[in-house]
């Protein structure tokens, strides 16, 4: 019988529709990296926060199905950024308190959590440097949670802030959903989106995602390619 992984996220993670193409989330091309004995579950949704998510009983859904031995990851932070909206946390505040209720749940189905930090934005600052402050507080206040309640973190912040870092700006704008007018049918006036992916940028975070489960001792750790 085939494990679950249940995906709990935002927009950088999801399923995107065929409307959205190219624009892909990491999510969708996670199962690249899984053996055949995980069935992925992405219940990661654009625009939602830690808040949002759980009031809109997404959480709840993923209780009603989650069992013992499935895996639940847990990525959010570009959108409780936002405390200036309905739907934003404070890091060390409620943002906290609601990553820890995606943690009960899975523990209370004997499921296994694992909290990734956010990806980072392609974000520059004048000098051109990479910044290091795009997503504030939010991704120390995971890895602080993670420690509290000895859940394992990845880092992915940190990873992603890296990775980009061996690049260019002109290089990373390659993973993003960048394109000129007239380019495709879903974007007839161009995007610039320095948050979300395309095609290939969506599979290399994937990639990073899975090489760091790789170097851990998490039970997700057999599954991953």
């Amino acid at each position: 019988m085939k494990k679950k992984l249940f995906i709990a996220g935002d927009s950088t993670a999801a399923q995107k529709s065929g409307e959205a193409k190219p624009e892909t989330g990491w999510g969708e091309k996670f199962s690249c990296f899984l053996s055949s004995e995980i069935e992925v579950h992405n219940y990661a949704q654009n625009g939602r926060s830690t808040k949002s998510f759980i009031t809109e009983k997404r959480l709840n859904q993923i209780a009603k199905e989650i069992g013992p031995g499935d895996f639940l990851l847990i990525q959010f932070g570009h959108n409780d950024q936002k405390i200036d909206t309905p739907i934003g946390t404070m890091a060390y505040g409620d943002y906290q308190e609601n990553l820890a209720r995606f943690v009960e749940v899975a523990r209370t189905k004997n499921a296994h959590p694992l909290l990734l930090t956010s990806v980072t934005r392609r974000d520059y600052l004048p000098n051109g440097r990479l910044n290091p402050e795009t997503l504030g507080d939010y991704p120390a206040a995971m890895v602080a949670l993670g420690e509290r309640l000895a859940v394992p973190v990845i880092d992915v912040y940190r990873l992603t802030q890296d990775y980009y870092g061996k690049f260019g700006m002109d290089e990373t704008k390659k993973l993003h959903l960048h394109l000129a007018a007239g380019k495709h049918p879903n974007y007839p006036a161009g995007v610039t989106d320095n948050t979300h992916f395309n095609d290939d940028g969506a599979y290399q975070i994937a990639r990073i995602i899975a090489a760091a489960i790789r170097e851990t001792e998490h039970p997700l750790k057999r599954y991953v390619r």
